[in-house]
């Protein structure tokens, strides 16, 4: 069963839950998302009845959106639950903590921040929202003279937010403090089937520009990486599911791997896969449709699939605008020129950027020489953007 909602919904989505015959919410969010006519939905009533019936229960959201919607009508079910354990980054983080006991955090109230000594805290170390999203909010503090201008710059960025998503999926009112994990970062969507066990269908690094950067810009994905993360990463999602108990669930995890190749989990985002449809990116990497596997209870035959590499790096790019310009005041984007910065572009998805803080997102294949990912990094998405 699916519940889709805002802020996109691909048309790879669309076509598979209709495909696949699957149950879709119709609600009002429906008719503005949705491009394809002959998608098939049931009312609430008609949802809710099919959703107590089945055993198990396969649901998936395609949006943090629908969170509400689920606490609201499924407290029958055991994925309320679920979801709150892996939302609210201070309780995951209580819950892992015998599996990772020495990681340091701390939970502060938001209208505290200014109250907080970070001299008493080893520095670096990371300053984000315990319920938040799309790294809003989120920043690096490597010494104590930053702490006030970062404050001052989550304020604004909390003030720009507000009322862009629901509370269930962007909460300013407690941050967390966590200490900073050295190395670079992963992705992958995973679901825990029947049994519990995780199954891993795609594995993405997310390269940063800087020590201090902390954007969504680019996520890359190949099968050097795949071969190379697998076995690690399965195991610790393994041992998140042992101290959860969860089954049946998609999730879309982010871990970091230090120089010594230990992994430590960042965050575990409930009920979905890579925002914005972005998991869509697996079809053109592996021939991979993460939402057929899931509700199929597929597992990706890696041994096949691992066989031949063609050497490309399979990359998700995100056209970010800038924090200080008004979103309201834009005139336009230089789609063209933007574009223009792409040797092979595999799929272009446009965004409403009167409404969302980035104007694209982009699946491209490049090689594996890292060239033109560091040149994404660099670049300057101003100069796209009429205002």
């Amino acid at each position: 069963m699916i519940l889709l909602d805002k802020p996109y919904v691909s048309t790879f989505l669309q076509k598979t839950a209709r495909d696949m015959g699957i149950p879709v919410l119709n609600c009002s969010n429906n008719r503005e998302l949705v491009s394809i006519t002959d998608l098939e939905t049931v009312n609430e009533d008609e949802f809710l009845k099919i959703a107590k019936a089945k055993s198990p229960l396969l649901l998936y959201c395609n949006s943090e959106n629908s969170l509400q919607w689920i606490y609201r009508n499924l407290q029958c079910t055991g994925i309320p639950r679920a979801i709150e354990m892996f939302k609210d980054k201070v309780r995951f983080r209580e819950l892992v903590q015998q599996i990772y006991p020495h990681f340091l955090f701390k939970e502060v109230p938001y209208d505290q921040l200014s109250n907080v000594d970070t001299s008493k805290i080893n520095k670096p170390f990371i300053i984000k929202p315990s319920i938040g999203f799309f790294s809003m909010g989120v920043h690096k503090v490597s010494a104590d003279h930053e702490w006030g201008s970062i404050i001052g710059l989550i304020q604004v960025e909390m003030e720009k937010v507000k009322g862009l998503y629901p509370t269930e999926v962007m909460n300013s009112s407690k941050f967390i403090i966590e200490e900073y994990i050295e190395g670079a970062e992963y992705a992958m969507d995973a679901y825990y089937d029947n049994n519990g066990d995780p199954v891993i269908l795609n594995i993405l690094e997310h390269p940063f520009s800087s020590n201090g950067d902390v954007s969504d810009r680019i996520y890359f994905t190949s099968k050097q990486i795949i071969k190379k993360y697998l076995i690690a990463f399965t195991e610790v999602l393994t041992s998140i599911g042992k101290a959860t108990g969860i089954s049946n669930f998609p999730v879309h995890v982010e871990v970091r791997v230090d120089k010594s190749g230990n992994v430590m989990p960042i965050e575990v985002n409930p009920m979905r896969f890579a925002g914005w449809c972005t998991t869509d990116i697996a079809y053109y990497a592996y021939g991979i449709n993460v939402y057929e596997y899931y509700f199929n209870q597929k597992r990706p035959n890696w041994d096949h699939i691992l066989k031949t590499d063609d050497h490309k790096l399979y990359c998700l790019v995100v056209a970010d605008i800038p924090g200080d310009i008004n979103l309201a005041e834009i005139e336009g984007i230089n789609y063209k020129a933007y574009l223009s910065n792409f040797s092979n572009l595999l799929e272009f998805r446009k965004v409403d950027h009167k409404q969302y803080p980035v104007f694209a997102f982009s699946f491209i294949s490049v090689e594996c020489d890292l060239k033109e990912v560091n040149e994404i990094l660099k670049l300057d998405s101003r100069q796209y953007i009429y205002e």
